[in-house]
């Protein structure tokens, strides 16, 4: 049994910045050692003969090959935008005056 102790729920907490109260230190800590008492049962299966990995199942690749297409010329892209000037989209400005 793990027995993780409610000090050390309370600095996971705050290495998380959650504020907790009391009642959640009892709850997380309760949930915690649930959590470390299966890895450790797991740990308990897993032989030396069976190599670790990280997926149950092989993974692939499902990316498809890249293809130049043609894009948007840009009298295109600009064609439906509210604003255009000097060739590219004007947007309202969001900072001040400094740059």
């Amino acid at each position: 049994m793990s027995n993780i102790s409610r000090a050390e729920v309370a600095h996971l907490a705050k290495l998380a910045r959650m504020a907790v109260t009391e009642e959640e230190l009892d709850v997380f800590a309760d949930q915690l050692d649930q959590i470390l008492d299966a890895v450790a049962k797991v740990s308990e299966v897993a032989g030396d003969d069976i190599p670790p990995t990280s997926h149950a199942v092989p993974l692939t690749n499902t990316f498809r090959e890249d293809v130049v297409r043609p894009g948007l010329t840009q009298q295109e892209a600009l064609a439906c935008a509210p604003a255009a000037e000097e060739g590219r989209f004007r947007v309202p400005r969001i900072l001040g005056e400094e740059q």
